[in-house]
């Protein structure tokens, strides 16, 4: 027998065990160690990037003065969003792996600079039980900022089904006023398919929404290919005065990964003179995320902190994958048994939980219309996560010694300074 055959022969044994595992195991599949096999050498943290692939698109409303064509703007750069966040790594892997959990900390910053100006990214893991990442983007040209956080409940029933947990606030600065527009985005659930051929792939389902302050929501129903008929990543979208389902203003069809088309009214009457714009996702270039290099980054950024068990992912050593991964849980699991015991929390670099009793603005005028329940979230997440403008300012001005790069390396990762 060859080699290739038996490693094939092998990693179809090691599959068929998985999805045994995956079947047999009762709660959020989150909890559960993943083997080495189906990692990805991405961490969790960085799908936060994927909200801002087209800073064209986050910035272009913006400009725009009638607010309901604004909303329009908001959800055509919401749907530009999904392909990179749920299709990029199959179309480009052949398959979905699971991502890296990220460690209590973990941070992944970087920047988008184009047309649109400089954009930055900010993500952070703000919750360990249970797993939660916050992030914030800033665009400096418009002032829009977007911050949001989201965690993953992750369960089997013949298929594995996510429901993600979280919102997204995008602020827009309008014109003069003194108020900017809010609008509250929630997140669409999602299962995997492909799961007997070894070939995952994520599949959108259910409705998401996108409810603004100017008193427009957006309703965005998923849906795939069922075994007779309909398409992979189809969506439909409507537009409408919030509370007035029926009087749609636009509406938009198509293929999440591939062409959308948005129309003035309703869908019955679209036609050429109701045509309004339209998305072509699989043939937009995104802008390239610029980070700093591995070796200047913060130690408990993602690509650095990761480094080690990204290598041995892509080079297929299973062995060091483990090691290296088994050191920064080790160590996580020993940091938070001493902070129990000293009775002290880990420190936020970038975001403060809003306070139990404490009520957010935004989510009580718009979180109703979105179903966002502000303490039901707050429970699922570990807190009602925002962007701390002083705690950001202090970290940005921060920089660590060797001793203290050490010193985090060893007590937050297990790792020895590299």
């Amino acid at each position: 027998m060859s080699s290739a055959t038996a490693q094939a022969q092998a990693g179809s044994s090691s599959w068929t065990a998985f999805l045994k595992s995956i079947a047999s195991f009762n709660g959020d599949l989150s909890s559960l160690t993943a083997p080495p096999f189906i990692l990805s050498s991405q961490s969790l943290t960085e799908f936060s990037s994927y909200w801002s692939t087209h800073p064209n698109l986050l910035v272009a409303a913006a400009s725009e003065a009638d607010p309901a064509k604004r909303s329009m703007l908001v959800l055509k750069w919401f749907l530009s969003t999904l392909k990179h966040q749920y299709a990029s790594r199959s179309e480009q892997f052949g398959n979905e792996k699971k991502p890296l959990n990220p460690f209590l900390g973990e941070l992944f910053l970087g920047s988008w600079n184009d047309a649109a100006g400089k954009t930055t990214l900010v993500s952070e893991q703000v919750s360990h039980h249970p797993p939660a990442t916050a992030y914030c983007i800033r665009n400096d040209k418009t002032g829009i900022k977007l911050e949001g956080y989201n965690a993953q409940k992750a369960t089997f029933h013949s298929t594995i089904i996510v429901k993600q947990i979280g919102h997204a606030v995008l602020t827009i600065p309008i014109g003069d006023k003194k108020e900017p527009e809010h609008y509250l985005i929630t997140l669409p659930s999602l299962h995997i398919e492909g799961l007997i051929f070894g070939a995952p792939f994520v599949e959108l389902d259910g409705t998401s929404y996108i409810t603004s302050s100017s008193g427009f929501s957006s309703k965005v129903d998923y849906s795939g290919k069922g075994w007779l008929s309909g398409k992979k990543n189809t969506v439909i979208g409507t537009i409408t005065p919030t509370g007035k389902e029926k009087d749609v203003l636009y509406n938009v069809t198509g293929q999440w990964n591939e062409k959308l088309e948005f129309y003035s009214g309703a869908a019955k009457k679209n036609s050429k003179s109701t045509f309004v714009d339209e998305y072509d996702a699989a043939n937009v270039a995104q802008t390239e995320l610029q980070i700093a290099p591995v070796e200047k980054q913060h130690p408990l950024e993602s690509r650095r902190a990761w480094a080690k068990v990204a290598a041995g992912i892509q080079s297929g050593d299973m062995d060091a994958v483990s090691a290296e991964k088994g050191k920064i849980e080790n160590a996580q699991r020993a940091l938070r048994h001493k902070e129990t015991a000293q009775e002290t929390a880990w420190k936020r670099r970038y975001f403060t939980a809003v306070a139990v009793g404490t009520t957010d603005p935004i989510l009580e005028k718009l979180g109703a219309v979105g179903g966002v329940a502000l303490d039901g979230e707050r429970d699922k997440t570990g807190g009602l996560w925002r962007f701390d403008a002083k705690k950001a300012e202090a970290a940005d001005a921060e920089t660590l010694t060797e001793e203290q790069t050490t010193s985090l390396q060893k007590e937050v990762l297990g790792q020895s300074l590299s």
